[in-house]
Order: structure tokens, then C-alpha cells, then sequence
């Protein structure tokens, strides 16, 4: 039995209140190469996407925007956590705006986050556009994290409900929330709780930064299966780390877990085990700053599989994050994380900066780092 959530209208596609969970995905082309993404959204359309995020920067072209709008069929969403008010231009053309609670902080700081969330929802109101609250583990609010003692699933259910309270006040509804972490676990956790005090509200659902395939698949699955049959969620997102010219395999894997829920065909009530090497890598969209950082997270998995069996009964997290949008925060988390840029990828171990290292001289280094945590753990 699903959540009688209330109903929230992106394009043609209705969330909530019992309509079919709708499969999102997210675009890997950059909006300014606007030929080769309507290709790639074509795509995704023909594999049965309902809707598709695109980031933007403050460079986005609106004209781009509106070709796409005009030669595709889709219901399109954007994000706009490199600032807040890149709504303004865009929301009369997209069907849903995504913005992250945790980065409103950075922008206009002598501005407090509620006036900025009023701007934000009054202009998607003006213009009847969905929001998602996106919150992410990698950039929750400092003020909360450090409120919580850096306890991060406090610190983000606090913000969601903190939002929502904002939203309803001011009388903006068409909206839906979304609480990802890279654990399986924490992510069944967030959206458990969340639910229960907030019935009413739409869940987005996904596994942030799930990885490769071979990983990302087993973490989603896991989540998805334990929410869903719980009747938690509405529209879902499966977060892989692929080319471009696979990124449409997220849609396929989306519905084949939504059909196997629906037909039973389940794994049961089990926890992701973090023991051993957690490898996780964010979902290859257009703010990827080098390709190779995806022929790169390949070569890590290789690399590391003698660690497996060196560190049982231990947990050691390795993070290949694409972009400076959310490089920065996302590997401050991990025991080694590797924040890749435009020609150097930065080695961090948690918060220590070791260097930056070129995309060819890099493995040497993680291996020098591995092999000392590994010790340590030992």
C-alpha cells in the first residue's frame, strides 16, 4: 500500500497521491551543446524516462534551454545549487527546479537561507514549476552538522522538515523532498523517518554517488526495495557511474527494480554490508570537468580488489567524485578521496589534502595511501 502522499504536477507527468512512480534521470551533455543533448534526452525517452534533471552553471544559455524545451517531448528539471537565483531565467521554461538547502549558505551569506527559499518558491509559483528540496550527505548546512556533532542524518532530517515548514507557510505545496546518502542503509533510515512525520510530502528516492554498475546496482536495489514496499516514494533516481552514451542504462535498471517490487521479486530486509572497500563515485553528468574520470573510477576498482581481502571486519570508503560542485565535500567524508578537475585529480585522505596528481600518475599514490590505511587498520 503506497503513501497517500499529496499530489505534485511536474509537466505531464502527476507525483504522489497514488499516481505510478515516475523514473527520473539526469543528462550527461552540456547544456551549451545543445545538438548532442536532444539527442541524449531523445534517448532517454525512448527507454521510457518520465523525467530528466539537467545541471546548470551561470553560463547556461536560456536560448539553449528553450531549443531543448521545443524539440523534445520530455518534462524537463534543472539544479541550480551553483546559485540560487538562476531560477529566474529558467523557471518559465523547465517543469521542476531542484535546489540543495545545504549550498544556499554559500550564496548572498549576509542574506538569511528563508529569504532566499521565499525567492526561490515565489518565482516557481509565478510560473508553475515544481521544486524538489534536494538535500545530500556531501553538503549538508555547517550550522546543523555542527549543531548534530557532524551526525549527518540529524542534521539533514532537521533541514528537510525545516523546509517543508518554510514552504507550507508561504503556501507553496508543489513541491517534493529528497534525503541521499552513498549507504544504502542511511538512505532507508532518512526516508523512514522522514515519512513518518511527513506523510503527506512526495519522496524522490536515489543512492547518491552508487558507483559503478557492479556496485551501484546491488546499493540501489537494496534501498529502492526496502522503501518501496514499505509505500515510501514517488518518483526514483538510480545514480550510476557511466559514459554518456550509456547513461540511459539508469532508466532501464529504474524500471526493472520497480517491476520487481511490483511482482515481488525482491531481496528481502537486508543491510548493505560496508565491510571490506566501499568504492563510490558520482553519477557522470554534464558538470564532469574530464571524461577520464570515468575510464578512471574503472581503473580504481581494478586496482584496489586485493584490499578485500586484507581488511575484513574493517571499513574503508575510496570517493571518485567528477566535479568541484560537489568534489570538495563529498570526499572530506571518505578514508581516500579523489576529487577530479579539469587536468589534476586531488588526493585527499578525509580532510588532509596529500596533492594533485595528473590523471596518469595518480594510481601509484592511491596505492601508497591504500596500502598505509591498510596497515593502520591491520
Amino acid at each position: 500500500m503506497r503513501n497517500l502522499t499529496r499530489a505534485v504536477k511536474i509537466g505531464s507527468v502527476t507525483i504522489g497521491n497514488n499516481n505510478p512512480i515516475a523514473v527520473q534521470t539526469m543528462a550527461s551533455t552540456r547544456t551549451n551543446n545543445t545538438k548532442e543533448l536532444i539527442e541524449q534526452i531523445k534517448t532517454f525517452e525512448n527507454v521510457g524516462a518520465d523525467i530528466v534533471r539537467i545541471a546548470i552553471d551561470s553560463k547556461t544559455d536560456v536560448e539553449s534551454l528553450k531549443k531543448i524545451r521545443d524539440n523534445t517531448r520530455m518534462n524537463l528539471a534543472v539544479d541550480i545549487q551553483e546559485n540560487y537565483r538562476l531560477i529566474e531565467p529558467i523557471a518559465k521554461i523547465v517543469d521542476k527546479v531542484r535546489y540543495n538547502p545545504g549550498h544556499l549558505w554559500h550564496h548572498e551569506p549576509e542574506k538569511s537561507w528563508q529569504d532566499k527559499v521565499k525567492f526561490i518558491a515565489e518565482t516557481a509559483g509565478k510560473n508553475n514549476c515544481a521544486l524538489r528540496v534536494g538535500i545530500n550527505c556531501g553538503s549538508v548546512d555547517p550550522d546543523l552538522m555542527k549543531k548534530y556533532n557532524q551526525d549527518s542524518t540529524s542534521a539533514m532530517l532537521e533541514n528537510a522538515f525545516d523546509h517543508c515548514s518554510l514552504l507550507d507557510r508561504i503556501g507553496f505545496t508543489s513541491y517534493c523532498v529528497s534525503l541521499k546518502d552513498s549507504d544504502p542503509n542511511t538512505v532507508v533510515e532518512l526516508n523512514v523517518k522522514f515519512s513518518e512525520q511527513r506523510p503527506d510530502v512526495p519522496l524522490h528516492l536515489g543512492v547518491t554517488e552508487a558507483g559503478l554498475p557492479n556496485y551501484g546496482i546491488i546499493k540501489t536495489r537494496i534501498a529502492f526495495e526496502q522503501l518501496i514496499s514499505r509505500g515510501i516514494g514517488d518518483t526514483i533516481r538510480v545514480s550510476l557511474t557511466l559514459p554518456s552514451d550509456r547513461k540511459y542504462e539508469e532508466i532501464i535498471v529504474g524500471k526493472r527494480i520497480l517491476e520487481d517490487i511490483i511482482n515481488k521479486r525482491v531481496i528481502g530486509n537486508v543491510r548493505y554490508d560496508k565491510d571490506g572497500l566501499n568504492l563510490i563515485s558520482c553519477p557522470s553528468c554534464s558538470r564532469v570537468e574530464n571524461e577520464k574520470f570515468i575510464e578512471l573510477t574503472g581503473e580504481v576498482e581494478k586496482l584496489t580488489r586485493y584490499a578485500n581481502d586484507l581488511i575484513k571486519g574493517y571499513a574503508v570508503t575510496i570517493a571518485i567524485m567528477g566535479c568541484r560542485v560537489n568534489g570538495p565535500g563529498e570526499t572530506m567524508n571518505a578514508d581516500l578521496g579523489l576529487w577530479c578537475g579539469p587536468r589534476n585529480v586531488n588526493l585527499m585522505r578525509a580532510s588532509r589534502r596529500i596533492g594533485a596528481y595528473s590523471y596518469d600518475t595518480i594510481l601509484p599514490v592511491l596505492k601508497i595511501e591504500l596500502d598505509k590505511i591498510i596497515s593502520e587498520k591491520r
